[in-house]
This record gives structure tokens, C-alpha cells and sequence, in this order.
């Protein structure tokens, strides 16, 4: 079975069309609910943890190290840390832990 790729071009810029159209046309007033504020808020970060999370113990050789890693991170942003600083103590804290283990 062959399909086209005019096909699938056709579905991916439809879906993507109206992903983007269908929330300008629907709600045309700003959202009243303090929930679905919150919600929509907080979307992108969920989003961004759930892509992210997986990679960080998948992507190291064992996944100990990548946990210490993340726990370094988590450590070094709560005490206010640059987002360079804590990426560079990061991939410093997974090179020493995959040469000791």
C-alpha cells in the first residue's frame, strides 16, 4: 500500500491549521476562570518537564549518574544558581559519576 506525501502534507497542515484557528475563533473574550488560567499556565512548563525528564536518565550511559546529575541540578537552582551555571555542574556531575561507576 502506497500513500502520497501530498497526503500526509495536506493532514499535518490541516491539524497544525487548526491547532492555531480554532482557539481564536471559539474564544474571542479572556478566560473569567481562575482555574483554566492556572491550567493554562502551567502547560508549557509540564510540557517541557515531560520531554526532558526521560532524556536525563536515558541519555547516561547509567542511569545513576543522570539522577545525580538531576539532583545536583535541582539543588543548585533552589539555591539561585544561573541556568548556565547548574547545565555546567550538570554535565560535570555525569562525567565524574560515569568515570567512578
Amino acid at each position: 500500500m502506497q500513500h502520497s506525501i501530498w497526503t500526509y502534507l495536506f493532514l499535518m497542515s490541516a491539524v497544525t491549521f487548526a491547532i492555531r484557528i480554532v482557539p481564536v475563533t471559539l474564544l474571542r473574550r479572556e478566560i473569567q476562570s481562575r482555574f483554566l488560567r492556572s491550567f493554562l499556565f502551567y502547560v508549557p512548563y509540564v510540557t517541557l518537564a515531560v520531554m526532558t525528564f526521560p532524556a536525563i536518565t536515558e541519555t547516561t550511559q547509567t542511569p545513576v549518574s543522570g539522577a545525580l546529575a538531576l539532583v545536583g541540578g535541582i539543588v543548585l537552582a533552589f539555591f539561585g544558581a544561573s541556568l548556565f551555571q547548574v547545565s555546567a555542574a550538570c554535565c560535570i556531575i555525569v562525567f565524574v559519576a560515569e568515570r567512578v561507576l
